[in-house]
């Protein structure tokens, strides 16, 4: 079973309705635990430096485009490092006027749940 912190709209820790710290649970876990993972920047982890996607070296501050496939390949590979992810498909979307990727990344889960994350 994933238990995960939850996090608000905000993305911060909250309490539930008796005061405790609100948790999640199985495929919401995981859910969140991708999208965590997809907005992760490598040396953004304190205690594991290596995880996370160099979105630095990739996209940003660059005047080039990022390829798709490269950004693509990266996301998918953070969303499948996540336990309880068995499958994964990235579905990304450029914006021609503001020069920005977005889209979405459907996760299935080992006991075969899938949810969609918004990226």
């Amino acid at each position: 079973m994933a238990l995960s912190l939850a996090l608000n709209d905000k993305w911060d820790i909250h309490t539930d309705e008796n005061g405790n710290i609100a948790v999640v649970e199985d495929a919401h876990a995981i859910a969140q635990n991708c999208a965590n993972a997809v907005r992760l920047f490598t040396n953004d982890a304190y205690f594991n430096r290596d995880r996370g996607i160099p979105h630095f070296d990739i996209e940003l501050g660059k005047k080039a485009l990022a390829s798709r496939s490269t950004l693509y390949n990266r996301i998918k590979q953070a969303v499948m490092g996540v336990e309880g992810v068995t499958d994964a498909e990235v579905i990304l979307e450029f914006d021609y006027k503001n020069r920005t990727y977005g889209g979405e990344v459907i996760i299935t889960t080992n006991d075969n749940t899938t949810v969609t994350i918004e990226l």
